[in-house]
């Protein structure tokens, strides 16, 4: 375990940060929603007829006016951004770190084998994820017992799992990109979740490109279908789960081979 716990204290800050701010701003979101809920129904029928654009984010599928529909957007711009971008910045660099940190040489002279370094690094990845979600959970619910609202908690749990699954996929992909990377990886991992995230929009806009939402994690994770139908959308997201389990073969497969300098 020493392993894993040496890298929950080296992003200790950069999770406390992380998660702080998310936290914030989505329960700032939620704050402010009595001030904006009277308005809320005439914004909501305005955003479900703007075409493409309502298309794009998937608006046409969620009632502004109603307290569910207003946290599914605000969860999706808020945690369905920074929990990727988070998840995908501490996977993407935590196998490369030991050799742009010239700490490899230290670590792998130890009797530890590579398989349980790349294991208990993995396991750091997940429990940071997995704080940061609680953390965003834990406001979210106290935000909406200040306003008095009712959520339906069942749909909100789901929505919440739904983005931790599309972190949990990012942070896995990212993981097993990390095993080839040398410097580190920052730009790559801000890369591959603005990719992922554009081409949810782009497969909401037109049918040809709709096989998209299969490569995308964002396929599952649309809050107007949760909130609907009660339930993930779980064509999309077994493909997502075969895409993490790549990312962690390719992790072990090429790290326990790879020629370290």
């Amino acid at each position: 375990m020493t392993v894993l716990l040496h890298e929950l204290k080296q992003n200790k800050l950069s999770l406390i940060i992380w998660s702080a701010v998310i936290a914030f701003m989505l329960g700032v979101s939620i704050m402010i929603y009595p001030e904006m809920s009277a308005q809320m129904g005439d914004f909501s029928d305005m955003f479900a007829n703007m075409g493409a654009f309502s298309d794009a984010f998937g608006m046409d599928q969620i009632n502004f006016g109603e307290f569910m529909g207003y946290f599914g957007v605000e969860c999706g711009n808020v945690l369905g951004l920074g929990g990727p971008f988070f998840a995908a910045i501490t996977a993407v660099s935590v196998l490369a770190k030991e050799e742009k940190n010239k700490t490899a040489e230290f670590l792998l002279t130890h009797p530890v084998s590579r398989k349980r370094i790349i294991t208990e690094k993995l396991f750091a990845v997940i429990a940071q994820i997995i704080v940061l979600n609680v953390s965003v959970m834990a406001v979210s619910c106290i935000a909406s017992a200040i306003i008095g609202e009712t959520a339906e908690w069942g749909k909100m749990a789901l929505i919440f799992l739904a983005y931790f699954l599309l972190e949990a996929e990012v942070a896995f992909i990212c993981f097993g990109l990390s095993a080839f990377l040398r410097k580190g990886g920052f730009a790559i991992g801000l890369g591959t979740v603005v990719v992922f995230y554009f081409m949810n929009i782009i497969s909401n806009l037109t049918e040809e490109l709709k096989f998209l939402k299969y490569i995308t994690p964002y396929g599952y994770t649309d809050s107007g279908y949760i909130i609907k139908n009660g339930a993930l959308d779980i064509k999309y997201m077994w493909v997502g789960l075969i895409f993490a389990a790549a990312g962690l073969v390719t992790a072990y497969t090429v790290y326990t081979k790879k020629d370290i300098k």
